[in-house]
Formats: C-alpha cells, sequence, structure tokens
C-alpha cells in the first residue's frame, strides 16, 4: 500500500498503459481520477477500481483547467499527475503526413503537457511536494523510421521531463517519465501500420526479452516512481522496454 493518502490523476486512463497505471495505483492504495476523451470506458475503470471517471481533452486548455478544478474540488489537492495520454500517426514518409496529423501528434503528446503544468505545478509548488510522470517512449530514445513526428514529439517529452525536474526539484516536485517500448494496446496497430503475425514477429526481433510491453509492466514502474520510495529520483527517463533501447 505504497500510495496510500496519495490523490492521482491518470490521463488517458481508460485503456492501455494509462488503465494499467489506474489499476496499479488504486491496488497500492491511491484515490484515482481516470481522465480520458472516452467517457464511457473512463467510467467503467474508475467503477471498477473505486475511483472517479472525467472526460477531458488534454489539447485544450479549458478542459485541462477544468479536470484541475474538478479534482481540487473533490479532493482539495492532487499529489500525483500521470500524463500519459497519446497518439501517433501512421506509419509514413515524414514528408506525407499531413498538417492536420501532425497538429495532432504534437498536441495530444506535447502541449497537453504544458497544459497540465499550467493548471497542476501551481498547486504542488504551494504544497511542497508532487509527482509527475510523463509516459514518453522509447521512440524519443531510439527513434522508429516512418514514425518521424511521434518519434520528435516523445523525444521533445523527455526534454521536458528532465527540464521540469530542475525546475520544480527546489519545490519538492519530482517529475520522471517511463520510456515503454510497444504494448499491445490499442495503439499497436497504428504504430505496426498493419497488425499482422509478420509485423508482430518484426517488432518484437527489436526487443531482447521477446515481447510487447503490458499495462502492468507500466502501471509497476510508475507506482515506484510516483511513490516516496522513488524520493531521490527526478529528472530520469526510465525504459521499460525489455532491452529495446540497448
Amino acid at each position: 500500500m505504497r500510495l496510500v493518502g496519495k490523490t492521482a490523476i491518470v490521463t488517458g486512463g481508460a485503456s492501455g498503459f494509462g488503465a494499467g497505471i489506474v489499476r496499479k495505483f488504486a491496488q497500492e492504495g491511491a484515490k484515482v481520477m481516470v481522465a480520458d476523451l472516452n467517457f464511457d470506458l473512463a467510467k467503467e475503470v474508475a467503477e471498477e477500481v473505486g475511483g472517479v471517471a472525467h472526460s477531458v481533452d488534454v489539447a485544450a486548455n479549458d478542459s485541462v483547467a477544468a479536470m484541475a478544478k474538478a479534482a481540487q474540488d473533490l479532493w482539495g489537492k492532487v499529489d500525483i499527475l500521470v500524463n500519459n495520454a497519446g497518439i501517433t500517426h501512421l506509419p509514413k514518409p515524414m514528408e506525407e503526413v499531413t498538417e492536420d496529423e501532425f497538429d495532432r501528434v504534437l498536441a495530444v503528446n506535447a502541449k497537453s503537457v504544458y497544459l497540465t503544468a499550467r493548471h497542476f505545478v501551481p498547486g504542488m509548488k504551494a504544497a511542497g511536494a508532487g509527482a509527475i510522470l510523463n509516459v514518453a517512449s522509447t521512440a524519443g530514445l531510439s527513434p522508429r523510421p516512418s514514425l518521424n513526428w511521434y518519434n520528435a514529439s516523445k523525444g521533445w517529452m523527455i526534454t521536458a521531463t528532465k527540464t521540469m525536474a530542475v525546475e520544480l526539484a527546489p519545490y519538492g516536485v519530482r517529475t520522471n517519465a517511463i520510456c515503454p517500448v510497444a504494448g499491445d494496446t490499442p495503439l499497436l496497430s497504428n504504430f505496426m501500420g498493419e497488425d499482422t503475425p509478420e509485423m508482430r514477429a518484426k517488432f518484437l526481433a527489436s526487443i531482447p526479452i521477446g515481447r510487447f510491453s503490458t499495462p502492468e509492466d507500466m502501471g509497476n514502474a510508475a507506482c515506484f516512481l510516483c511513490s516516496d520510495e522513488a524520493s531521490m529520483v527526478t529528472g530520469v527517463a526510465m525504459e521499460v522496454d525489455g532491452g529495446r533501447c540497448i
């Protein structure tokens, strides 16, 4: 029960890695807000763990502000913020990605971190404590071809994490990232372009441990980094990737 007494928001918490983080946090005693664009699915996960669901568009300032107010009204504080919501464009040559696709990837994967910082960092500074976790990707460390702008958005997130860590450390706020390799989540088919046994085998061949990341893997890593056990850990981009980046 490493998170007893803690309150936590997980964006993109209704499915995939986000749902794995929500479940682990709840198991460890945290009160969790499942924040997602898919409100119906968020409600299902929230009911499962005894949490609360909230509909949010992480790329829209007013929506993030409303999420922050809802959390404040509910709990009076937010101890843990997990920026997990993310999207990708389909694999294609970089010059063929449309402007709309580029804008959406950067809005959801990068701008969202800026927006949540605007609305949650002041409260954490005032409390003199807090943990922020950004769910980046091995794509930001060891990029795959044909996912150029997605890779770049995750590289941005890693740099933002380290900058946030340095700036917020004097206020008692820690900021870390986890870098999963591809997992069997709703985004997997988008990364691969097509979900075939051959494409899966190609992806798995690049992971020494020989399997995809799971939501449970991400939940375990996230729980450690957001718990008091990691009180001396900030600015880390932890590879949870089965050796993919070696």
